[in-house]
């Protein structure tokens, strides 16, 4: 059987809010902030809120691992993990760049 020498992918990226659950997720879980990384304002400075550039890291791990993506080395400034809208923002980037189509627009 011959088989699409172009496939298209099935898969469906998370949407924005999903992508924000799961980077508040990490965020609870390894960012060890003062507060509940839950009811953080999305522009809200996260190192002011006790984020340190090694909890940094290993929330960008939890996002790469929950949403099976790499973030670019481009991405691999202080600002990506500043406020939980760059995290979003930095997270959908590494979506887009693993050719998986995003979910509903926001």
């Amino acid at each position: 059987m011959d088989q699409d020498p172009n496939p298209v992918a099935t898969a469906v990226a998370p949407d924005a809010s999903e992508v924000e659950q799961v980077v508040r997720g990490a965020l609870a879980d390894h960012g060890r902030l003062a507060v509940d990384a839950r009811d953080v304002a999305s522009i809200a400075d996260l190192y002011t809120l006790g984020l340190t550039s090694h909890a940094s890291v290993t929330v960008m791990l939890a996002i790469e691992d929950d949403l099976d993506t790499e973030f670019p080395d481009a991405l691999l400034h202080r600002s990506t993990f500043a406020t939980v809208e760059a995290l979003v923002a930095a997270a959908t980037t590494a979506l887009v760049g693993t050719g998986t189509p995003t979910g509903a627009a926001a």
